[in-house]
């Protein structure tokens, strides 16, 4: 060990501790339910593509693209439920958790038809969502 590492070594073990507090991992500017309903879109896009076409492939692809759009759409969801979404917000809103549940399984429910209604209703839950979500940031 160096003379230098050991000086280092010394004065950090006789610094004081700091402790540092954070309400959040990130500046709260990158959470946004729009990266949920941008997805949702795409879904909802897919389904009406695939229901407008005679091509199978297409079909295959379209279907394809959905289901992966439908995962991010439930991973912006669950980032903004397990990350943003606080003890405080919940007792404000309380049918923050019932919204949540039911736009994941709208979203997994996408991703097993092509009913645009289904769209529709994924669409409208994140809005109310979104709708507490930026109700919280004033």
């Amino acid at each position: 060990m160096s003379f230098r590492t050991r000086i280092a070594t010394l004065l950090a073990s006789h610094a004081p501790t700091l402790t540092v507090h954070a309400h959040c991992d990130l500046p709260c500017g990158v959470y946004d339910p729009a990266q949920a309903k941008i997805e949702a879109q795409s879904v909802k896009a897919c389904i009406e593509k695939y229901n407008g076409s005679s091509d199978p492939d297409f079909k295959v692809r379209a279907t394809i693209i959905k289901e992966e759009r439908a995962d991010l759409v439930k991973h912006h969801l669950w980032v903004l439920w397990t990350d943003y979404f606080k003890p405080e917000h919940l007792a404000a809103h309380p049918d923050l958790h019932d919204l949540f549940w039911k736009a994941t399984k709208s979203a997994g429910e996408a991703k097993k038809t092509n009913d645009v209604a289904v769209a529709d209703r994924l669409l409208s839950e994140i809005d109310a969502i979104a709708e507490i979500f930026w109700a919280t940031k004033k």
